[in-house]
């Protein structure tokens, strides 16, 4: 029941209610409360909601409060099998309520009260709410004698044991109480007191799994406490001696000393990829070793094993300089599988497709070599178990990675090239042309002024001896103007406009760097090599017919020395 009279379920506001109205719908007068015009606390029992069905036979719900239409008898809800029994009205002639009817709660008022307040907190029981919309209200008025407390269930009457007579310990004692009823079947302080013994118990497991759990984690701290001081401040596992046997084992590119010892150790060269970094911390040349694949021995020493990997000998990586055209690429991959010249050739020929070459590689223009510009310069591990495909496979997947850090397709719209082809070219020329790193800014300048419709002075002729050269496959210097004027091929720069069909050699870093980040503090346009050691640069034609002066003199001079 909730306050004003107004039941669970479906039950509606009775007429009387204070807040129904001044006149109900059956006509009766709202009565006026004795609380001084204000409202009951929530949920302390409404004792106008309770009619004597002998003073308003009127206000009857489903057949009347009497059963007599029903059949039922009143409804004990004190009954335990909440069945119907006969009982007489508790409230006739037991005086008035506070509405002047009679059976007033003379009863209910004398029971102790903090009865009361425990009757008014504990919630109504479901079979007591379904039955509060089969049966009229005033049978729930029945008053209920206080139940009878023990002295001796008061738990605060004498302390618990802290033992448990049969176990000896608070901690294993059993759970006298277990076959107790339930906590809604008996009261609070009864209930209180069973669930202490039980917190006891519970706080015991806790503790325990604690001390498990704090176990464990001592003991991992310790494992990997151990392992870190054995890691920074101990010595690592390591063989001694220099080894036996012989193993090759191939050091990918970009491998840092640790990965290098892990590789090592995995190869059964040594015992542990920590005795390795601190091999290389003790040796000064460490820094200097590359990838590549080496001829070691099994069970050496990490310092044993460093110094063998510092030695040339034991290398069998194959180094790829800056510059070289693919034909002398293809050479040294022939020697160093011990393989019959030409060999290596023939596969790029039959695998060009399979090799990984960029969409872009292919130009429409004939190309003497479509691998030219794409054996990209750098050390490579070719074991004696290797094949000219998959070596090759390396070169041109690095120079493909390398080039893709360059932007070359918004580089070459940039410099008015019609495609990433053609700035590789340009680099190959750059390359080819310069004498040192320093000349790279200047030459690409070169290349480009020269392109420029504006060139009057070479008519957009390159004019490059490197690209004769390489169509010849030499590497001259002097070469007759009658010569180099007068040969008809695309990659003759003296004979046709623009730039060659395809790269003329493979570019290194600094080239590329160079070919997109020309040096434009001036308009270069000429360059030669007077003393064959620097290049120098002009602006103009005058200056540097004054340098091909001076280069003429000294080419006679050596002439005469018979140099």
């Amino acid at each position: 029941m909730t306050e004003y009279g107004r039941g669970y379920g479906s039950e509606p506001w009775h007429p009387e209610d204070p807040l129904y109205g001044d006149q109900g719908s059956y006509g009766g007068q709202a009565q006026q409360p004795q609380w001084g015009g204000q409202q009951p606390a929530p949920q302390q029992p409404a004792p106008q909601q309770y009619r004597d069905p002998q003073q308003h036979p009127q206000q009857q719900y489903n057949g009347g409060w009497d059963g007599s239409q029903t059949g039922q008898f009143p409804y004990d809800p004190y009954d335990p099998y909440g069945q119907p029994q006969p009982q007489a009205d508790p409230y006739a002639g037991a005086g008035q309520d506070p509405y002047g009817h009679q059976g007033g709660y003379q009863q209910q008022s004398q029971q102790p009260h903090h009865q009361q307040h425990m009757q008014q907190q504990v919630a109504p029981h479901p079979q007591q709410m379904a039955s509060q919309q089969q049966y009229p209200p005033h049978q729930y008025e029945q008053p209920v004698e206080p139940p009878y407390e023990d002295p001796a269930d008061d738990w605060r009457a004498e302390p618990e044991s802290p033992r448990d007579p049969e176990s000896g310990h608070a901690f294993f004692a059993d759970d006298e109480d277990d076959d107790h009823p339930g906590p809604d079947d008996e009261p609070r302080e009864r209930r209180g007191k069973r669930n202490g013994k039980k917190n006891k118990r519970r706080s015991g497991t806790t503790c325990l799994v604690a001390t498990l759990v704090f176990a464990g984690a001592v003991g991992a701290v310790g494992y990997f406490g151990y392992d870190f001081f054995m890691a920074h401040f101990g010595s690592a596992p390591d063989y001694e001696g220099e080894g036996s046997g012989a193993v090759q084992v191939d050091i990918p590119d970009g491998s840092p000393i640790s990965e290098m010892g892990q590789i090592l150790a995995k190869n059964g060269v040594i015992k542990s990829a920590g005795a390795f970094s601190e091999a290389a911390g003790d040796n000064k040349k460490s820094g200097l070793l590359q990838p590549g694949t080496y001829s070691l021995r099994k069970h050496m020493s990490a310092a044993s094993a460093m110094e063998l990997m510092l030695d040339p000998k034991s290398r069998n990586g194959l180094t790829i300089r800056e510059g070289l055209r693919a034909g002398a690429v293809y050479a040294l991959i022939d020697k160093k599988l011990h393989l019959k010249a030409g060999t290596t050739k023939d596969v790029a020929e039959k695998e060009i497709k399979n090799l990984g070459l960029p969409s872009w590689a292919n130009d429409d223009r004939k190309i003497k070599d479509p691998l030219e510009g794409f054996l990209y310069p750098s050390t490579y591990s070719v074991g004696g178990k290797a094949n000219p495909a998959d070596v090759l496979k390396q070169m041109v997947g690095r120079a493909t990675r390398e080039y893709a850090k360059y932007d070359l397709e918004a580089n070459a719209k940039k410099f008015h090239l019609t495609s990433p082809l053609q700035l590789i070219t340009v680099a190959s020329l750059t390359q080819a042309e310069g004498m040192t790193h320093d000349d790279f800014r200047k030459m690409a300048a070169v290349v480009y002024n020269r392109l420029a419709p504006s060139n009057t002075d070479t008519n957009q002729k390159l004019e490059f001896d490197s690209t004769f050269n390489y169509l010849k496959n030499q590497s001259k210097i002097n070469i007759s103007t009658k010569e180099i004027r007068n040969y008809n091929d695309p990659y003759n720069t003296y004979f046709y406009r623009g730039l060659p069909p395809g790269p003329i050699g493979n570019p290194g870093e600094d080239a590329l760097k160079a070919t997109i980040s020309p040096d434009n503090t001036q308009k270069w346009l000429f360059f030669i090599s007077v003393d064959g050691k620097k290049t120098d640069f002009t602006t103009n034609l005058k200056d540097h017919e004054k340098l091909v002066s001076k280069f003429n003199q000294r080419q006679q001079a050596e002439k005469q020395n018979g140099n």
